[in-house]
């Protein structure tokens, strides 16, 4: 089976957004768009009904696809778009359909006044039940707002790439998210800048002036940490330049402030055996509702 870039529709400039995006994507992997709107039943009710019934039901989970399709096509000639239609609960749908693709991306309502994502139920569910990476992207996101300003500071998308992001922990380092940040760092020819987050010793707020060197210490180490951890890296993907950010602090905050010059976040999410809930991890979720670039989560156990 021929692996996609599958995007979630209904229709909402959030979703159309995400379309956009995936349709951009899809042209640097070379790899085509399936676009799927996902639908529920007309309750019995609402079937009978002889203005809002059954034949109306279906012609507007019709007409999403199809005009979507219509609009991304001659914007992006290059990429082969398909539509397609299922029926059922969206989050189950779009995970079974996350399983057969090579990156799922979703539209997320932007938090109004604060520049970030708002992630509903459904998104949430989708991200917690797939290894598949989920992209999430803003309504309102623009091909220009990933790259950089011209040499007068107008927006272009004929600009170089921003930096792709990506946030990582050096105590536990996980192959699938360093893999596709490297990845999609080399495919927008852009460097990767590699976020470690990291708190002082409990002792620092303390000892005051006495532990400034004890802290420099510190500081030291992880930054030689994330050195070691990149290395091999760096000789996979010669291509790719690497940006070392080591910074104590906040891990999500120093994401978030990174995403403002960004042209995708790279979080991971890791594979918890409990069934019960939702759990994204408190960094994830921070970034996914406060980072104003694209966000790919990255399943890893």
């Amino acid at each position: 089976m021929t692996r996609t870039i599958t995007v979630g529709i209904d229709g909402s400039p959030q979703s159309l957004a995400a379309a956009e995006w995936a349709a951009r994507e899809a042209d640097l992997r070379d790899l085509p768009v399936r676009l799927l709107h996902v639908w529920e039943s007309a309750p019995a009710a609402l079937a009978q009904d002889p203005i809002l019934g059954a034949e109306t039901h279906r012609y507007w989970t019709e007409r999403v696809p199809r005009e979507t399709g219509e609009g991304l096509r001659p914007r992006h000639p290059g990429v082969v778009v398909t539509s397609d239609q299922r029926s059922g609960p969206p989050a189950d749908t779009l995970v079974k359909a996350a399983d057969e693709a090579e990156l799922l991306v979703l539209g997320s309502r932007a938090l109004s006044g604060l520049g970030g994502f708002l992630v509903g139920s459904v998104g949430q569910s989708v991200i917690v039940h797939t290894k598949t990476p989920v992209v999430f992207v803003r309504a309102g996101e623009q091909e220009a707002d990933e790259h950089v300003m011209d040499p007068v500071g107008i927006p272009s998308a004929a600009t170089d790439f921003r930096p792709v992001v990506v946030g990582l922990d050096t105590g536990s380092s996980d192959d699938n998210v360093l893999n596709f940040a490297f990845a999609e760092a080399r495919c927008r020819r852009t460097a990767l800048c590699v976020v470690s987050g990291w708190h002082l010793p409990a002792y620092s707020p303390y000892g005051l002036a006495a532990d400034a060197s004890l802290n420099e210490g510190v500081a030291r180490r992880k930054a030689a940490d994330l050195t070691r951890v990149l290395l091999p890296w760096r000789q996979k993907y010669p291509s790719v330049k690497v940006i070392e950010v080591s910074r104590s602090g906040s891990p999500a905050g120093h994401l978030v402030d990174v995403s403002h010059d960004a042209s995708l976040v790279v979080v991971g999410r890791r594979i918890r055996r409990n069934p019960l809930g939702v759990h994204v991890g408190a960094v994830t979720h921070a970034v996914l509702h406060h980072a104003t670039a694209p966000v790919a989560v990255v399943a890893h156990p």
